[in-house]
């Protein structure tokens, strides 16, 4: 499991504002300065957001998080659970949907950074009509526990895995090709570009945004198979084989299951299609404009492709997180072995 800290845990009596610059630093990760926080390394300016959710956001029972590790799939995720969810209101064949004229990360707000990112008090997320689809990469053991309560008044969660070469990869890309804004700035902060290699050793020792990455898989998977009817684990490389089949278990954890009429029809097919890759990229909405941190758009759609890493890092680098992962992972009935090697 991941190392915890003493620091600022549920309830703690210290200000976040004071807390953050006594936390661990690492500047080796390039755009953000990372801080070590209930051991894992987040992004400086997005801490007090993780403060927010715990004081100012009050879940619904009805509400369903999307969390993930960065660049495991998170997009896609965010499309497929919004096109499942709306279809009686917006038919995904239809040309009016609305993922055909915003991006997924327009139609499902990630919770810390939007807290992070205003300047407005109280629960944003309050007008939302329920059932709300929500998106964090908040790793397990930092959710408030109004949001992991066990009893009815807890929220559902469904989590997406990618092989930690594969997250790693895309993390480099999208990292190489974006310069971001300091939370509450103006100016695009300008960073050094270290070689592949010298990212790779720091995410192999857990630095990097919300690393390690495989501590943050672990709680995950490991509260799905203690509470199912509460965490649902999905698998990347096993969505992109069988895209329907986990569309439809997907729309069963949600409460909201395909009638048999409905798949004769095609609309899980139809869903499958609107949130493909292929068709994402070809829209308007993804391809121009940026985020509220001048993220590109068209960044968050390269490949999408399992088994990419072999084209950007050596055997003796995957071998080497191969291992990490495998040590870490021990134990917990969860491996990646062979699981990203076919695309």
């Amino acid at each position: 499991m991941a190392p915890t800290t003493s620091v600022h845990r549920k309830g703690s009596a210290m200000d976040m504002a004071e807390l953050i610059p006594t936390l661990p630093l690492e500047t080796g990760c390039p755009p953000f300065l990372l801080r070590q926080y209930g051991g894992y390394w987040q992004p400086e300016w997005v801490l007090p957001g993780f403060e927010a959710v715990n004081t100012r956001f009050q879940p619904r029972p009805s509400d369903v998080f999307l969390a993930s590790f960065p660049k495991s799939g998170t997009t896609w995720l965010k499309a497929l659970a919004f096109a499942t969810v709306n279809r009686a209101e917006h038919p995904p064949s239809g040309d009016a949907h609305p993922l055909r004229r915003s991006g997924p990360h327009d139609c499902v707000k990630f919770v810390e950074s939007t807290f992070a990112l205003s300047d407005e008090d109280g629960d944003l997320f309050a007008a939302l009509p329920s059932p709300r689809l929500l998106a964090t990469h908040i790793p397990y053991s930092l959710l408030p526990e109004h949001i992991t309560a066990d009893d009815d008044s807890g929220c559902r969660i469904v989590y997406i895995c990618r092989d930690p070469k594969d997250a790693f990869v895309s993390t480099w890309f999208f990292t190489k090709n974006n310069k971001v804004k300091v939370a509450g700035s103006t100016e695009l902060l300008q960073h050094p570009a270290p070689s592949i290699e010298q990212v790779f050793d720091l995410f192999c020792d857990g630095r990097s945004v919300s690393g390690p990455q495989w501590h943050h898989v672990r709680e995950y998977w490991e509260e799905s198979q203690r509470r199912p009817n509460k965490v649902l684990f999905l698998r990347y490389e096993e969505m992109l084989r069988e895209p329907a089949r986990n569309v439809k278990k997907l729309a069963e954890f949600l409460g909201c299951p395909f009638t048999a009429e409905e798949v004769a029809a095609g609309v899980v097919d139809a869903i499958v299609d609107l949130c493909s890759i292929d068709q994402l990229k070809k829209l308007q909405a993804n391809n121009t404009g940026v985020t509220d941190l001048a993220v590109k758009n068209e960044t968050f759609f390269r490949k999408g492709l399992a088994g990419d890493w072999s084209n950007h890092i050596s055997s003796e680098m995957a071998s080497r997180l191969d291992r990490v992962v495998e040590d870490a992972l021990r134990g917990s009935g969860l491996t990646f072995a062979s699981v990203g090697d076919s695309e």
